[in-house]
């Protein structure tokens, strides 16, 4: 099966079970196993629950969302498209370049994090070889066609989700003494949860790192780009949503209730790793060395998403003809060679802006990626709800869409301003307060960039007329 939107370039070779973790690999990442300690720490141990918890409820409502539009119009690059059609192409034009940034960003510090944990096994080797080494692993996974590179972050996002499952079974049989703890330290039960108090910084502090979740969870929207090269999109996504979501839940809650119960609040802010602590309190041997393996994989498989991502958004981009043909080229094996590349390109400027000028354009890169993620999901929200109003007022049937986003419109404007919560809340936090004081400027050059190269195409194309009727 072909879509005639690709002009049958791009192959349908993706099943649900490389949909599910493609979008649990770009889930599941540092945010998860490295600065969950911090957010304890910020919230309190039953702060962060209940953080991961509305976390949940608003990812679970935009892949709603999401749902019906991709699986209505199976798409490449599929909700810059929506909002493109549905919100404003000024609108799907900006969504684009800040999802594509999102990952650009990412792809710099997974490449410099992963050379960075293999000093732990190779101290004499230079972390710029192994940067190098993975990127050129990564682009190879990316360049030689989809199933390849479906089946690549299949198995890199399975050694993330049975360490995660091991993790909860061993933490969870430790916290009720089912294992003794190192050193025979007695069970601690779920006295850890409530020792510091039931809110030791506030509610407010809830709000505070609500941003930091959304982050953290950000990477579930990689369904509906791979709507576009999925197997039986109709049957595929919805499936791929549902499994993505219940896992997600049970992953991230389960570990935060875990990591919660075993690590004293005191404890969660100074480690790297809180996931290392824990299986040391329990006595795991290795577990510093098994960790990093697990950090290491799960990095890549983060990077190889993020790649993904990027070149697909580019190449909508040109699809759309708001950006050079030159990006929408595609190789015989249906992979957008040319939007790859350039995507590389900016993961490797972004790397060398983070050693160059850390304090100052990397900083800014990563607050304006911090927000996009947000500002794309509220993009799905709103595309959802004038998608739904346009189809009716053409005269269609609701019962006629193949998969429908329930209690419409509750779903969609719950979970926009779920969003804009988050978007607010970090107006309160100084430390966060300069993603809103550099991503709002980005959003408004995108939209004057979109207007300004359409004055110039409608100019060339008025030329171009005028000399073909001469």
């Amino acid at each position: 099966m072909e879509n005639n939107n690709d002009k049958g370039h791009f192959q349908r070779k993706m099943q649900a079970r490389h949909v599910v973790m493609l979008s649990l690999g770009g889930v599941i990442g540092t945010g998860l196993f490295l600065s969950s300690g911090y957010t304890i720490q910020q919230a309190g141990p039953l702060g962060t629950i209940l953080s991961y918890l509305i976390g949940a409820i608003v990812v679970y409502l935009v892949m709603l969302c999401l749902g019906e539009l991709s699986v209505h119009m199976p798409e490449t690059g599929a909700f810059h498209s929506y909002a493109a059609k549905y919100i404003g192409p000024a609108t799907g034009y900006t969504v684009a370049w800040l999802y594509w940034l999102t990952w650009t960003v990412a792809l710099g510090s997974e490449f410099t994090a992963a050379g960075l944990l293999m000093q732990r096994w190779f101290p004499s080797v230079n972390v710029w070889i192994w940067s190098a080494v993975f990127a050129l692993m990564i682009f190879l996974f990316n360049a030689l066609t989809v199933k390849f590179f479906a089946e690549s972050e299949f198995w890199f996002s399975s050694v993330k989700v049975v360490t995660i499952v091991i993790f909860i079974i061993i933490g969870g049989a430790a916290m009720f003494g089912i294992i003794p703890m190192a050193d025979s330290e007695p069970a601690p039960f779920i006295s850890n949860i409530t020792a510091s108090g039931w809110f030791p910084h506030g509610a407010t502090a809830i709000l505070m790192t609500m941003l930091a979740v959304n982050f953290a969870f950000s990477g579930t929207e990689l369904i509906g780009i791979a709507a576009g090269e999925t197997e039986n999109p109709e049957k595929t996504i919805p499936k791929a949503i549902h499994t993505t979501l219940w896992r997600l839940v049970i992953f991230f809650i389960g570990t935060i209730v875990i990591l919660s119960a075993l690590l004293p609040m005191s404890d969660a802010s100074v480690l790297e790793s809180p996931f290392v602590a824990v299986m040391e309190r329990v006595g795991v041997p290795y577990a510093a060395d098994i960790m990093n393996f697990v950090i290491l994989t799960a990095i890549l498989s983060a990077a190889n998403s993020g790649l993904y991502a990027s070149s697909r958004m580019l190449w909508s981009l040109a699809d759309k003809k708001t950006i050079s043909p030159w990006f929408a080229k595609l190789t015989k094996q249906g992979v957008p060679l040319n939007a790859l590349l350039i995507s590389m390109v900016g993961g490797a400027l972004a790397l060398l802006s983070s050693i160059i000028a850390p304090g100052t354009v990397y900083i800014t890169l990563v607050s304006i990626s911090g927000l996009a993620v947000v500002a794309v999901w509220m993009s799905i929200s709103a595309s959802q709800y004038m998608f739904r109003r346009q189809y009716i007022r053409e005269g269609h049937a609701v019962k006629d869409l193949v998969y429908r986003t329930p209690l419409y419109p509750v779903v969609p404007i719950v979970s926009f301003i779920l969003c804009l919560a988050s978007c607010i809340g970090i107006a309160f936090d100084p430390t966060q307060r300069i993603a809103l004081y550099c991503g709002v400027p980005f959003i408004a050059v995108c939209y004057a960039a979109y207007y300004l190269t359409e004055r110039v195409n409608k100019k060339r194309g008025q030329v171009h007329d005028a000399r073909t009727t001469d």
